[in-house]
């Protein structure tokens, strides 16, 4: 995991004072353009790190070669977390590189440390959307979790309906590159897409949080009803194994191998919302694929494919192409 080689990276440099993009390539088993581009990061999120060019250069540590992190600022250290914060929740080794950061920091920086880490994390599987960039909220958002400070949000809902709400910002989470606000209201906890919120107003008043609250059993329980609506239909089907994994990109978890037959197939359980929501996914198939249940699936599949027929039902010869002399 990255985490772990930027507080390598960072370790490396206290050791020796300066280093180069080489040497750590080979120190650390990457290329050198990942070695680079880590030392970039580093500087880049405010990581008091700097090249130096010319013979001789490389890159140093501000403050010369030291034996743990306590040089950081608190600023610098919230930076450093940033990074290595959200990785910490899909990755055992990261989360024990970011408990060593911890203890190598003063004990008046490890509060906001500790914060800017759980403040943000990534959860690596799809909802079937792709290619978002970044919302620019986030780093307001971020700040405001950190500091614990009330946000006024306006809000633009699935229906459309835009409603002003002031919330206690609670945690940020990434998943598949759409952004979700976590946030405590007068109604409890509620998950709030970031693209969606029209403006967002950090106010000087105190935020409150549960003191039991962890993002990451929060976002499971998210991730736990909107996948409970995703599957409210399953279904039985039969296609040969080596197909498997074309049908786990289009049903995620929701693609479970049941037993093994004959002649290379195996059983398959899909779920989505509706039969129609598998019917369509699976009228592409044709007959490589069979459905054993539920029987609701079958007839959306026989209707899709009786309406394709009606609409493409050959009347005759094609016209034939004039031919163009170049």
């Amino acid at each position: 995991m990255r985490a772990d080689r930027l507080v390598a990276v960072l370790l490396l440099m206290q050791a020796r004072g300066r280093v180069t993009a080489a040497e750590l390539a080979d120190e650390l088993e990457v290329s050198v353009a990942t070695a680079r581009r880590d030392l970039e990061a580093l500087s880049a999120a405010g990581i008091p790190v700097y090249p130096q060019p010319g013979r001789g250069g490389g890159w140093s540590l501000v403050g010369g070669a030291r034996t743990d992190l306590s040089g950081l600022s608190a600023t610098e250290a919230q930076a450093l977390f940033l990074l290595v914060g959200p990785a910490a929740a899909v990755s055992d080794e990261a989360k024990a590189a970011l408990r060593k950061l911890v203890r190598a920091l003063p004990r008046t920086f490890r509060a906001d440390a500790e914060a800017a880490a759980d403040s943000t994390m990534i959860d690596p599987t799809r909802w079937g959307e792709r290619d978002r960039r970044r919302p620019e909220l986030v780093d307001l958002l971020q700040t405001a979790v950190i500091r614990r400070r009330k946000v006024r949000l306006t809000y633009t809902s699935g229906a459309r309906e835009r409603t002003e709400r002031l919330v206690d910002p609670w945690g940020l989470v990434d998943k598949d590159e759409i952004w979700y606000l976590l946030a405590g209201t007068e109604r409890g906890q509620r998950t709030f897409r970031v693209d969606r919120i029209v403006t967002a107003e950090p106010t000087d008043q105190p935020a409150e949080r549960p003191n039991d609250f962890t993002l990451a059993a929060a976002w499971q329980q998210v991730v736990g009803e909107v996948e409970l609506r995703r599957s409210r239909t399953w279904a039985t089907v039969l296609i040969e194994a080596r197909f498997v994994p074309v049908l786990r990109t289009h049903f995620g978890r929701h693609c479970h191998t049941d037993g093994e037959l004959d002649h290379g197939r195996v059983r398959v359980r899909l779920a989505a919302p509706t039969p129609l929501d598998i019917a369509r996914n699976l009228a592409g198939w044709g007959t490589m694929i069979e459905v054993v249940e539920p029987r609701s699936v079958r007839a959306e599949l026989a209707r899709i494919g009786a309406e394709l027929a009606g609409h493409y039902t050959d009347d005759g010869p094609d016209e034939p192409v004039a031919r163009r002399d170049l």
